[in-house]
C-alpha cells in the first residue's frame, strides 16, 4: 500500500517532536504562547472595501491562544507555528492542529485584509503529528519565499492530524460508527481558522492539500464540498477509498468516492473546482491511476493539471519540489489573494 512508505517520516518526526517537548520541559523558562488576531474592529462586520463593495473579510470570532511550536526562518521572517487540541463541535472528535501565517499577515499595510487559507495533510496515518511542520520539508518557508517572488499568494497553513491514531486509515470521511473525521477536515478545521485569523468569505481563498493517503483525503473533500474548498493538490493520491472500516457499508463508501462525486459534479453543473495534482515520475503505480482520473473526469467545472516531478517519487520532498515548479503559480491564479 502506497501510504505506508510515508510511516518512516512521520516515525522521524514524532521523534523529533518528543525530544523537543522533553527538552522543554526541563527548563525553567515557560513555554512560548501567540495570538494569530484579535476579535473585529468596531463596525468591522459592515468594513467596506475601498471600491465601495461589501468586504470579503471575515474577522476572527472567538480567539485563542495557541502555543508556540516553532519559528520559520529564511524567508519566513521567523514567524511562529503554532498548535492547539482542537475538540471538534461537529465531529466531536479530539486531535491536534498547527497553524501558521505568512510574514505578509503582520504586515501594517495588510492590516485590514484577510488572507487565502491552504488546509496541508500528510500522508501516512498522520498522527500523533502533521508532517508539513517539519524545518526539513520547509513547506512554510518555501511559501513565503514564492509569495515574495510572486509566484504564489501568501496562505495561512493550517495543519491537523489526519487520523484518530496510527493504527487504521479512515479516508479523510465519516465512516460509520468511526470517528467523523470528514467533518473534521472540512468543518471543525476550517471553523478555527476563521476563528483566530482575518480570512476572506468566499470559497475562491479555501485550498487543501494532501499527500498519499492525504492527497486522497483533500482530492475527495474539494469534490464533497466545494462549497468550502475551491482547489485541491492532490499529491501522489489514492483516487478511491480503500479502508477496511467500510467492510459493510457500501453505500457510505461509494458516497465518498472521488469518481462518484466528480461524476455527480459535472452532472448538475459545478460548481468549478480545481485539481492540481502532483506526481514524481518514479510513481510508476500511482501515476498511471491519476491520469485515468484526469481523463475520466477532467472536464466541464472539474478543472485539473498534472505536475510530474522529474525524478520525482513518492514523497513529501518531491511534492514541495512540484509546488516550486509551477503548481503554486496555476493554484494561486484561480484563487483570491489578500483583500480588504
Amino acid at each position: 500500500m502506497r501510504k505506508a512508505l510515508f510511516r518512516p517520516v512521520v516515525a522521524l518526526i514524532a521523534l523529533t517532536v518528543l525530544v523537543t517537548t522533553a527538552g522543554c520541559g526541563t527548563s525553567s523558562s515557560p513555554p512560548s504562547h501567540v495570538r494569530f488576531g484579535g476579535g473585529p474592529k468596531t463596525g468591522a462586520a459592515l468594513h467596506t472595501s475601498p471600491h465601495g463593495k461589501r468586504s470579503l473579510v471575515q474577522w476572527p470570532s472567538k480567539p485563542i491562544t495557541f502555543q508556540e511550536e516553532s519559528r520559520v526562518g529564511g524567508a519566513g521572517g521567523n514567524t511562529p507555528i503554532g498548535v492547539t487540541t482542537l475538540h471538534g463541535p461537529k465531529s466531536g472528535f479530539t486531535g491536534k492542529v498547527w497553524v501558521w501565517a505568512p510574514p505578509e499577515y503582520y504586515e501594517k499595510r495588510n492590516a485590514d485584509k484577510g488572507f487565502p487559507v491552504m488546509e496541508a495533510l500528510p500522508g501516512s496515518y498522520g498522527y500523533p503529528v502533521n508532517y508539513w511542520i517539519g524545518s526539513d520539508l520547509k513547506l512554510e518557508e518555501n511559501l513565503a519565499r514564492w509569495s515574495k517572488n510572486g509566484t504564489s499568494l501568501p496562505f495561512i497553513v493550517v495543519m491537523p492530524v489526519l487520523n484518530p491514531n496510527d493504527k487504521q486509515y479512515y479516508d479523510g470521511s465519516d465512516i460509520p460508527g468511526q470517528p467523523k473525521i470528514g467533518t473534521w477536515l472540512s468543518k471543525d478545521v476550517p471553523d478555527l481558522v476563521r476563528q483566530n485569523f482575518r480570512t476572506l468569505r468566499t470559497r475562491d481563498a479555501w485550498a487543501i492539500m494532501g499527500s498519499s493517503s492525504g492527497g486522497f483525503a483533500a482530492l475527495k473533500n474539494v469534490l464533497q464540498n466545494p462549497g468550502t474548498f475551491k482547489v485541491a493538490i492532490p499529491n501522489g493520491p489514492d483516487i478511491v477509498p480503500d479502508s477496511p472500516l467500510w467492510n459493510g457499508h457500501a453505500r457510505e463508501e461509494r458516497e465518498n468516492n472521488p469518481e462518484e462525486l466528480a461524476r455527480r459534479l459535472t452532472a448538475r453543473g459545478g460548481p468549478e473546482v480545481y485539481l492540481a495534482f502532483q506526481d514524481g515520475s518514479k510513481e510508476y503505480t500511482v501515476l498511471p491511476k491519476v491520469r485515468k482520473f484526469i481523463a475520466q473526469y477532467g472536464h466541464g467545472p472539474v478543472r485539473t493539471r498534472l505536475q510530474i516531478v522529474p525524478n520525482g517519487t513518492h514523497s513529501a520532498a518531491t511534492y514541495v519540489r512540484g509546488l516550486g515548479e509551477g503548481t503554486m503559480r496555476w493554484v494561486s491564479a484561480h484563487m483570491q489573494g489578500p483583500t480588504a
